[in-house]
C-alpha cells in the first residue's frame, strides 16, 4: 500500500508575516504557538518525521495540523467546537434557582435580609430542587444572568407633588430660561450649599506615599481635632467657584456666603442672581426667599424639590472635594483643613469648566412616567391583596 505523500504548503505574504508574529508571540496559547511552527516547517519544504523531531510532537499531530491548514488556512488552526460535559442540572433547575434568588428572603421565612451563593446553594438542597449543589455552581448560574442578590442600592421615592414644577424650574435655569424667557448676559444661576461635618482626623502614625506594589497606606487609629462646614456657591455657567469655612452651619453663616457672593462683581450689578438651593434648614422655604430678596433685590432663591438635591449641581463640587480633598482624611488640626479647602478652591477655578449636565427636561418627564407606573402597579398589587384577605361569606339557611 502506497504511503500517502505530505501535504505541501504554500503562503502567501500576508499570512507568513501573520504565522511569524504568532510563532514568537509570548502571550498567544501554547497550543497555537505549536501548530504555527509546524505549518512554518511544513511550508519551508520539511517532512512530517523531521517536524516531528523539531516540534517533540508525533507525526499524527504535524499531519493533522498540516491538513486542516492546508484545508482551510488560518481558520483550521482553531480548535473544533465540542459537546462538552453534559449539564448536571435541569432547565426548570435552574429557573427554580433564578427565581429564587430573585426573591427577598424574608418573603420565603428565610431570616435572612439577603442571599449569598453559599446560602443559595443550602436553600436549593433544602427545598430539594436538586440533590447536591455548590456555591460556585450556584454563584456560575446566577452569573448567566448578572443577577447579584447580595448587593444592594438604596433610592429614595418622590413624596413632593410639586416636584415636577420645582425640579423643572432649576433645569430651566441649567438652559439659561426663566419663566419661558432666555436670560440675558448679565443674569447668572448660582448652585449653592453646604458641606457638613468635614473631621480633622489626626492619624495616630503618619500616612505613607504608596510605592512599588504598594497602595498608599492610611493608619486606621486617629484622634479627633474637631469638625467645620464648607460652604460654597457655585456658578453654573462660569464654573467658578467661591466658598468660606465656618465652625457650623445655619441662617447666620449661610448669609455670610451670600454677603460674600453679593456684594462682589459681576453679581453686585447684575440684573437678577438666582440662588439653587435645597431644603436645609438654613435656606428653608419662603422665609429664606424673602430674606434674601430683601437684603439683596436683584436675588432670586429657587428651592429644589423635597428630596431633590442631585438636581443641585453644587453636589458634583461636593463630591470633586470629597473624593480630591477629604478623603482620606488626615490633617492636624482644623486650621489644616480650611487652608486645604480655600486652596484647593483656587486650584480648582484655574481649570475649571461648566458641567456638561445631561439630566433634561425630557428625561424628568420619563422619570415622572416611571414613578406613576410603579405607583400603579403597587396600587394594583395591594388591591389584590386586600381582596384575597377578605374572608370568604357564606348564607348560611335558618
Amino acid at each position: 500500500m502506497p504511503v500517502p505523500r505530505a501535504r505541501q504548503i504554500t503562503l502567501s505574504a500576508a499570512e507568513r508575516r501573520r504565522l511569524k508574529q504568532l510563532a514568537y508571540s509570548h502571550t498567544a496559547p501554547y497550543q497555537q504557538v505549536i501548530r504555527v511552527r509546524i505549518v512554518l516547517d511544513a511550508a519551508h519544504g520539511y517532512s512530517n518525521a523531521k517536524i516531528s523531531r523539531r516540534r517533540k510532537v508525533t507525526v499524527d499531530t504535524v499531519r493533522l495540523w498540516r491538513g486542516r491548514f492546508a484545508d482551510e488556512g488560518m481558520k483550521g488552526l482553531a480548535d473544533r467546537p465540542r459537546s462538552g460535559r453534559p449539564p448536571k442540572f435541569t432547565p426548570v433547575q435552574v429557573a427554580e434557582i433564578k427565581a429564587m434568588a430573585c426573591q427577598l428572603p424574608a418573603e420565603t421565612g428565610v431570616p435572612l435580609s439577603r442571599w449569598n451563593c453559599p446560602d443559595l446553594a443550602s436553600e436549593v438542597l433544602a427545598r430539594g430542587i436538586a440533590p447536591a449543589i455548590s456555591a460556585s455552581t450556584v454563584r456560575r448560574i446566577l452569573a448567566t444572568d448578572a443577577i447579584k442578590p447580595w448587593q444592594y442600592q438604596s433610592w429614595i421615592f418622590i413624596r413632593d407633588p410639586d416636584f415636577a414644577v420645582k425640579a423643572g424650574r432649576v433645569l430651566d435655569l441649567y438652559a439659561r430660561v426663566w419663566d419661558g424667557a432666555a436670560l440675558d448676559d448679565d443674569e447668572y444661576v448660582i448652585s449653592a450649599d453646604e458641606k457638613t461635618s468635614i473631621q480633622a482626623r489626626c492619624r495616630c502614625h503618619p500616612t505613607l506615599p504608596p510605592g512599588k506594589s504598594r497602595l498608599m497606606r492610611v493608619n486606621h487609629d486617629y484622634k479627633r481635632g474637631g469638625a467645620l462646614a464648607y460652604l460654597a456657591a457655585y456658578d453654573v455657567h462660569r464654573a467658578h467657584v467661591m466658598g468660606r469655612c465656618s465652625p457650623k452651619t445655619g441662617i447666620v453663616p449661610f448669609t455670610e456666603l451670600v454677603d460674600q457672593v453679593m456684594t462682589a462683581e459681576p453679581y453686585a450689578s447684575a440684573k437678577r442672581v438666582f440662588w439653587i438651593v435645597d431644603n436645609g434648614s438654613s435656606h428653608r422655604g419662603k422665609a429664606a426667599a424673602d430674606r434674601l430678596a430683601t437684603r439683596y433685590p436683584n436675588a432670586v432663591m429657587v428651592h429644589t424639590p423635597v428630596h431633590g438635591s442631585w438636581i443641585n449641581q453644587i453636589e458634583i463640587f461636593f463630591s470633586i472635594v470629597q473624593r480630591k480633598v477629604v478623603s482620606p482624611n488626615d490633617f492636624t488640626s482644623l486650621d489644616q483643613v480650611e487652608d486645604r479647602l480655600i486652596a484647593f478652591e483656587r486650584r480648582y477655578n484655574e481649570t475649571a469648566r461648566p458641567f456638561r449636565w445631561k439630566f433634561t427636561p425630557a428625561d424628568l418627564e420619563d422619570l415622572l412616567a416611571r414613578i406613576e407606573r410603579h405607583e400603579q402597579k403597587e396600587f394594583d398589587s395591594q388591591q389584590h391583596d386586600h381582596c384575597e384577605q377578605q374572608p370568604d361569606v357564606l348564607d348560611v339557611a335558618a
